[in-house]
This record gives structure tokens, C-alpha cells and sequence, in this order.
């Protein structure tokens, strides 16, 4: 992984981005969600992570976020997608997932090249992480989280995506709390 998109300034906030290796559709169905947005509020409630905005898609994550305390961002990071791709891959052993034999080779086969991964590689390695220096760039960021579901053709409104913190700027709550940032 680059040196460039690592987090540096523990008391920076961050724009990141963890994708799902070979931008593999998984975040299609609700319990895949689950396990993502039920991680998150257990990194906000345990291991610090400050979130200010979230968007999960089919394939990947942008969040908004710093870490609080003794703990560093990275190592949020690494225990996030370490339990999240164990818990997605007993979601997909356990569940009625039509496509388990597929997801399975799929994800098989990526931690094939990795000496760090025994059997499965849900995620793309490392994160691209740009710290937020400016409220312009921020702004720009925080929109840019936030339409995502729009230029998908999701929803028409970004704040009628569930999985977003587009609501919590909207002020109709969200399945996350958020630190809401003032971009004016």
C-alpha cells in the first residue's frame, strides 16, 4: 500500500475509502449490511472511532472519521475489516446466500496471495485515507459520501438512503450516530 493515503495526524479527520476485493457486490443484501453498520457502532462505543459521515455501498465504504483516545485510526481500521470479513464470511457459510459458492471462490482465491490471510480476503488491502485540511475539501468529501447512492440510481434524494449519514444532515436520524461537521 501506498505511504500517500495512510492516516498520519492521529488527531486528523479522514476521508476514507475500504473496498470489497475485486468490487464484489456483496453489500446487496441485509445481513451483510448489518454486520458493517453493527461494526461501526461498536468501533464508535469500544475503540474511539469518531464518525462524521457514512455511505455504504454494494461494494464499498466511505466514511468521515478520527480517532479519539490512546487509539490510532490504522488500528481502528485493521480490527474493522479483520471482523468484518470473518463475520461476512460466516454470514455466507450460514445464511441463504444464492451465490456462496461464487463469493466463496471469489474470496478464496484473492487470499491465495497473502501470506497475512489464511483462508478468505473480503477487503481490498489498506485504505485510502485523505486527511480533511480545509471546510471546502471537506464539503467536497462529505457532498461527495453523500450523492453516491444518487449517482448510483439508488434513491433520488441522498437522504433517503438508509445506509448514509445523509439523513443525520437532514436532521431525521440515521442507524449511526454522527458527529455532524459544519462545512459553511
Amino acid at each position: 500500500m501506498s505511504d500517500q493515503y495512510q492516516a498520519r495526524d492521529p488527531e486528523g479527520i479522514y476521508f476514507l475509502t475500504f473496498t470489497i476485493v475485486d468490487w464484489v457486490d456483496i453489500f446487496t443484501r441485509v445481513s451483510f449490511k448489518e454486520i458493517i453498520i453493527n461494526s461501526l457502532k461498536y468501533c464508535q462505543l469500544k475503540k474511539g472511532l469518531t464518525l462524521y459521515a457514512y455511505c455504504l455501498m454494494t461494494n464499498h465504504i466511505h466514511l468521515i472519521a478520527s480517532a479519539s483516545g490512546n487509539t490510532k485510526l490504522f488500528e481502528i481500521v485493521r480490527d474493522f475489516k479483520k471482523y468484518t470479513n470473518r463475520a461476512i464470511i460466516e454470514e455466507i457459510n450460514s445464511g441463504n446466500e444464492s451465490r456462496k459458492k461464487w463469493l466463496l471462490n471469489k474470496f478464496e482465491f484473492a487470499a491465495k496471495y497473502t501470506t497475512r490471510i489464511e483462508n478468505y480476503k473480503v477487503w481490498q488491502d489498506g485504505y485510502h485515507a485523505v486527511e480533511l485540511i480545509s471546510s471546502e475539501f471537506t464539503y467536497q468529501k462529505l457532498n461527495y459520501i453523500h450523492q453516491n447512492p444518487v449517482r448510483a440510481g439508488i434513491v433520488a434524494d441522498p437522504e433517503h438512503y438508509t445506509y448514509s449519514s445523509a439523513s443525520n444532515y437532514h436532521e431525521l436520524g440515521g442507524l449511526l450516530e454522527v458527529e455532524l461537521l459544519d462545512v459553511n
